[in-house]
């Protein structure tokens, strides 16, 4: 079963590519989303990272949690 897990500060500059890439290296990722703003399309310093079991994201958690 999928989970799905928020992510917070994110830079601006961040895309959703940016953000799987980040997390690939961790764990199997089934999805990446930065949330943007509407009018500038620039992060709004969050988004949510899908992954393909509990276990992949406890993995990405455990490597990512207060990481740059």
């Amino acid at each position: 079963m999928s989970v799905t897990l928020s992510v917070n500060n994110l830079a601006v500059s961040t895309d959703d590519r940016t953000l799987r890439v980040f997390f690939e290296n961790y764990s199997n990722v089934e999805d990446a989303v930065v949330i943007k703003d509407p009018k500038t399309r620039l992060s709004r310093g969050f988004g949510f990272v899908t992954f393909s079991s509990d276990e992949e994201a406890e993995i990405a958690v455990t490597n990512t949690n207060e990481k740059e």
